[in-house]
């Protein structure tokens, strides 16, 4: 069996130290770029041709296969969860109350008014849900190995931010399949924005309504 070079880190071959899944020099001479899945060639052929010996370490990432899957369940659960706290702020509309305390019958505001149900469901799914985003993420992230993507994006940024690891994760599966990869991070912008849209309206809300009361 025919196989391409060698990439400059046979560490990132496929099992038996076969080259990694990229394109290379047509086999058969054709002149154009052949598809190798690193393990035989593919009947993919680029469009472009070769005027010179492909350079392995000018390639930048080595692009994974046209029919290769860019997502999963792991990075679309990872991009949508946050849907479920917000679902819960969405129910929040606390009534506030005041209560005296103190020797001085100070009046001040109660908090149980503000700490409801739904907000401490917001606040529980969203820990929850940064935990278990970890382990999607961890998943997303050997799949996306398995798939033949060098060096993804790891996973662990995801305990510094979950969009953070959206959006490092989109840019490196792009540049491994050019035209493909970003739509989580559209959906994650979308999330944000939802998100601050709901927050302003709850503070807003909040605000009038502490406004409305004469605090002594």
């Amino acid at each position: 069996m025919t196989v391409p070079p060698s990439t400059p880190d046979p560490g990132y071959g496929a099992p038996g130290n076969l080259p990694a899944p990229g394109w290379y020099a047509d086999p058969a001479g054709s002149g154009s770029l052949r598809w190798w899945d690193g393990t035989a060639w593919t009947g993919h052929l680029s469009a472009g041709q070769l005027s010179a010996p492909a350079n392995p370490y000018r390639m930048g990432r080595p692009q994974i296969s046209p029919s290769t899957p860019v997502y999963n369940p792991f990075i679309w659960l990872i991009a949508t969860l946050p849907i479920i706290p917000l679902i819960s702020l969405a129910f929040w509309n606390p009534v506030l109350r005041t209560r005296t305390t103190g020797l001085r019958r100070v009046q001040t505001m109660d908090p149980a008014s503000i700490l409801t149900l739904p907000y401490l469901l917001a606040l529980g799914t969203g820990l929850v849900i940064y935990a278990v985003s970890a382990v999607l993420a961890y998943l997303d992230w050997q799949k996306l190995r398995r798939d033949g993507v060098v060096r993804p994006f790891h996973w662990a940024w995801v305990f510094l931010s979950r969009e953070l690891y959206v959006i490092g994760r989109s840019v490196v599966v792009h540049e491994a399949a050019p035209r493909r990869g970003l739509a989580p991070v559209w959906v994650t912008l979308g999330m944000i924005v939802l998100t601050a849209a709901l927050i302003g309206i709850k503070v807003s809300t909040l605000i009038t309504a502490v406004a409305g009361h004469t605090i002594i």
